[in-house]
């Protein structure tokens, strides 16, 4: 999917759980920035492109193990045990960036290296994309309106 949707998804999640969240600064970036981040793995993402990623495009493919709940669950349980408070946050934005992609017609290997490919059958940046991308957009207005009523 496109990084407009992958940011929509986490934002109507980031919209939902934030009335539960006692750090809502530290919640909103972690989790928009955790939704970016399985992408590096790819040379045009808004992050795979710096310099900085290259070395990893190198020694994995895209949607290889950077786009595993393997690598979501390890790094989430890091943080649960370190920085506690960037846990929640870190895996509700990537993995929802994992569930998102899970629908597209190139999937993701939910269980890198144990499983197969999760596909389904949206084509990225096609109409049905689009359709997701303003269903969610509603979605959040309505959890916006709601947070404020």
């Amino acid at each position: 999917m496109m990084l407009k949707t992958h940011l929509a998804v986490s934002t109507a999640l980031m919209l939902f759980f934030l009335p539960s969240v006692s750090s809502k600064l530290i919640f909103i970036p972690v989790i928009l920035i955790a939704t970016l981040l399985p992408d590096i793995d790819c040379a045009y993402s808004t992050l795979g492109h710096h310099w900085i990623f290259k070395p990893l495009q190198f020694l994995t493919k895209h949607r290889g193990i950077v786009h595993s709940l393997t690598i979501c669950i390890v790094i989430s349980l890091i943080f649960a045990f370190y920085i506690p408070v960037i846990a929640l946050p870190f895996f509700l934005g990537y993995a929802s960036h994992l569930f998102v992609d899970s629908f597209t017609e190139e999937g993701i290997r939910v269980f890198w290296p144990l499983s197969d490919s999760v596909t389904g059958k949206v084509r990225t940046g096609g109409a049905i994309e689009e359709g997701i991308f303003y269903a969610t957009l509603l979605a959040n207005v309505v959890l916006l309106i709601a947070l404020f009523i």
